[in-house]
């Protein structure tokens, strides 16, 4: 009694330490996780997904997870190329495509992303003017996600997407741009005006040349002149008519032949 006493003590710690070191070895990863596995310290192969088995003090394993992560990146003050002090914000888009450099190559993935980000963020939007941040924001986007996917890929990083969210103004450049707008309004307004002067011009000289190579033209836009101003009621008009007008008109009426005088008898 005192031996089977003794090996039911033996025996349940046993069991405990089998039962822990295999749970220790087991790892079950997701669909999107994938497992980086070390052995003895140096890298060996990258597991997942579904079940992992590892062998207790020789292989550990980290983590990654392959889902496109969003990061929000900090406001960053920016000076434009004309000068401007603004304040920029944006959205980046990116997932690891191999996990294997995404841990061995860089310290804290995310970490390192996000700061270049930020840097990346400056020096590009430092390059243009303000006019081209707010007007052209589409392809700075595209210039972006350029770079820094460029830079990343040695991270093994892909930057899908790069998105500038907002660009802060101070009260004092808000109004000199409302200014500035409102000036090319008025300008806009006055070549409009202008070009519409050129064409009037242009299409009263036509019609005044067209006028003038036919006379009954002339006289048809004399007659319905008068025509329209005889409408009004409140007022006598009395209209000047040009003799040339009436020339055509007098050259068809031909006069009467002389009568012979009668002769007087002495």
């Amino acid at each position: 009694m005192i031996i089977d006493l003794g090996l039911g003590n033996v025996l349940l710690p046993l069991l405990l330490f089998l039962a822990a070191l295999l749970a220790s070895a087991i790892r079950i990863l997701r669909e999107y996780e994938r497992g980086v596995v070390f052995q003895l310290g140096r890298f060996w192969k990258v597991k997942g997904p579904g079940l992992v088995l590892l062998i207790p003090g020789i292989q550990k394993m980290v983590r990654v997870d392959l889902r496109i992560v969003t990061m929000d990146v900090e406001p960053q003050d920016v000076i434009s190329r004309d000068n401007v002090s603004v304040k920029v914000n944006a959205v980046l888009f990116f997932r690891v495509v191999d996990p294997q450099r995404a841990i061995i190559q860089v310290e804290n993935f995310l970490m390192a992303t996000s700061q270049l980000a930020q840097t990346t963020l400056r020096v590009v939007l430092g390059k243009h003017e303000l006019d081209e941040m707010l007007a052209e924001r589409e392809r700075l986007n595209l210039d972006l996600q350029r770079i820094l996917d460029a830079q990343t890929d040695a991270w093994g990083i892909k930057v899908t997407n790069v998105e500038i969210k907002h660009i802060d103004l101070n009260e004092s450049m808000v109004r000199a741009i409302a200014r500035q707008a409102e000036a090319e309004r008025e300008r806009r307004a006055k070549v409009i005006h202008a070009e519409g002067e050129k064409q009037a011009a242009a299409s009263l000289l036509e019609a005044a040349r067209m006028l003038a190579q036919q006379p009954e033209a002339m006289q048809l836009r004399y007659l319905q002149t008068m025509t329209q101003v005889a409408g009004d009621r409140a007022s006598t008009i009395v209209f000047p008519l040009p003799m040339d007008l009436l020339g055509p008109l007098l050259g068809k009426a031909k006069p009467a032949p002389p009568t012979d005088a009668p002769q007087t008898r002495a």
